[in-house]
């Protein structure tokens, strides 16, 4: 089965969750019920961008590859070929990681 492409459209990214530690600083394991959804991730793919009131393209200040930082509960969560992805606004992303 082909992998399916996916590209989000106007100001829309596509994110990829960057699993947390599993274990704590003292070396306790964190069991995966208890661990919270990171609330880090890689871009995936972006959209082409949004448009202001006279209809000009304003470009996405992203790209693929960036690893990013998000509110905890931003995004829409979907499945593609069995993988977890985050689809949200350029506007949702907090910052970029460097």
């Amino acid at each position: 089965m082909a992998k399916t492409t996916f590209r989000p459209l106007h100001d829309r990214v596509v994110v990829k969750r960057i699993d947390a530690e599993a274990k704590t600083k003292g070396g306790i394991i964190i069991p995966d019920s208890a661990k919270e959804k990171p609330s880090q991730g890689q871009i995936v793919a972006v959209g082409p961008g949004g448009r202001d009131e006279a209809g000009k393209l304003i470009p996405i200040d992203l790209k693929a590859g960036d690893t990013v930082l998000f509110g905890k509960w931003s995004g829409t969560e979907v499945k593609l070929d069995g993988e977890e992805l985050l689809i949200m606004k350029e506007s949702d992303i907090l910052g970029v990681l460097k």
